[in-house]
């Protein structure tokens, strides 16, 4: 596939649907960058949203891909074409991503063993070593579903990361002995686990067509969970609620949130020069 074809004849399409690049994006629920990516041949569309650029445009699939309307006396052989290039570029990232997912995995392995063998040749036995190997395999665990999936596996990483945390303090809190580690971290890793999710939920909501506006309601939402991260820290381990880096912080995070909230306005009732073509 012709990226740089295609892209001209999706820019083509929607001038002829007198629609911009924002109008586009906005029906398809993504950023304008990313229809600037597609009509300059940087990027190609998501196969997710494929079939409903090609209602809007009104132009089928196998015409997206080829980067040209097709008669139907050649819409067959297109057709074939489309989809074994469609194949060929599924099964070259699935390579890429299997041979990063190897090295990582590699590189991980060789320091475990170099933890375990220098523990041993030192100590006789395993002990400090405990330590971090399992906190190696605990990366690995988390990282490995976003290295081998890409942006698919992101939400698996972080249901990974709320699984396994509690297990991995547990451990953590015995290799160390401190049981502080476990009782304190448990509830921080509660917590911010929880954050995360909504941070998450954002994101998929807004994040695709707004990304300065849910970087906005990001930095505010942090203002409360740090206050209620401080909280329980107060009451575990004797800290401040407030002290006067927080109130430094808080100061910075609602200057960050109406800068982005501010850059959200802006995009909206400025948009570029080039989408009005």
């Amino acid at each position: 596939m012709n990226q740089i074809k295609i892209g001209k004849f999706i820019a083509k399409c929607r001038k002829e649907k007198k629609l911009t690049q924002a109008q586009l994006a906005e029906k398809l629920g993504i950023t304008d960058r990313a229809v600037s990516k597609w009509e300059t041949g940087k990027s190609m569309p998501d196969s997710s949203i494929m079939l409903e650029l090609c209602k809007i445009l009104g132009i089928t699939v196998n015409e997206l891909l080829g980067g040209e309307e097709i008669s139907m006396e050649s819409y067959e052989k297109m057709a074939d074409e489309n989809l074994i290039a469609l194949k060929r570029k599924d099964e070259n990232n699935r390579t890429k991503n299997m041979i990063i997912s190897i090295l990582f995995s590699a590189i991980l392995l060789i320091g475990i063993m170099v933890c375990l063998i220098c523990n041993i040749a030192v100590s006789g036995s395993l002990t400090w070593s405990l330590i971090p190997v399992s906190s190696i395999v605990f990366a690995w665990g988390i990282l490995f579903p976003s290295i081998i999936l890409g942006k698919r596996g992101m939400i698996i990483s972080l249901l990974s990361l709320s699984i396994f945390i509690v297990p991995y303090l547990f451990l953590l809190s015995n290799f160390i002995m401190v049981k502080e580690v476990f009782s304190v971290g448990t509830a921080v890793a509660a917590a911010s686990i929880v954050f995360l999710w909504i941070l998450t939920a954002i994101f998929i909501r807004i994040g695709k067509t707004r990304k300065f506006a849910a970087l906005g309601i990001i930095f505010l939402l942090v203002i409360p969970f740090m206050f209620t991260l401080n909280k329980m820290l107060s009451k575990l381990i004797a800290e401040p609620v407030l002290d006067s880096w927080d109130m430094l912080s808080v100061f910075v995070l609602l200057m960050l949130a109406f800068v982005s909230f501010l850059c959200d306005y802006a995009k909206k009732k400025n948009p570029k020069p080039q989408q009005t073509t």
